[in-house]
């Protein structure tokens, strides 16, 4: 039995839930999210409540679909009624980021300035002019897109220029004449 797959999902005041054609379909005040089922899963709407299930809660592939989807439903509830946010850092000398509609302009230590274009349903804002705030209602779009913009300059080792996560702690490396001159 998946324990975190057993706890009902609930709906609150403004959610609303329904299954078409082996998709789920959550609408909330933030917006609309469509997740598509495995047949393995069993979802139902009782009460607003979303029970989520499997045939044979003893198959190991089955319980680790059935705990997924209820996290994957729980995620679309709380991302339409909350929504989500990821913050990004850019540390380093003359690194720097500069908003333009829909399109983040960055400074990152290249010869050229690097253009991300922002998916549909995210945005972004800009703190300073070295930290990134993307908001939006998809907690999944929101990880790919800051994973998306942390690989522009992943930062580095030895002084930790780059672009980050702002909770990312980066583990520093010695350089070479430290360990020289003994």
């Amino acid at each position: 039995m998946s324990r975190l797959g057993k706890i009902p999902i609930k709906l609150i005041d403004g959610v609303q839930a329904k299954i078409e054609n082996n998709f789920i379909i959550i609408k909330g005040p933030k917006g609309e999210l469509k997740q598509e089922l495995n047949k393995l899963v069993k979802v139902e709407i009782k009460d607003k409540e979303i029970v989520v299930s499997v045939k044979n809660g003893e198959i190991k592939k089955e319980k680790a679909f059935w705990g997924l989807y209820r996290s994957l439903i729980n995620n679309m509830v709380a991302g339409v009624t909350q929504g989500y946010e990821k913050r990004l850092e850019i540390v380093g000398v003359g690194y720097r980021v500069a908003l333009n509609g829909k399109k983040l302009t960055f400074s990152v230590g290249y010869s050229h300035p690097v253009d991300f274009e922002m998916p549909e349903g995210i945005t972004a804002q800009i703190e300073g002019n070295n930290k990134v705030v993307l908001t939006g209602f998809d907690k999944q779009l929101i990880g790919e897109t800051a994973a998306q913009i942390r690989k522009i300059r992943k930062p580095e080792p030895y002084k930790g220029k780059g672009i980050r996560y702002a909770d990312e702690t980066i583990i520093k490396k010695e350089g070479k004449s430290a360990t020289k001159g003994a």
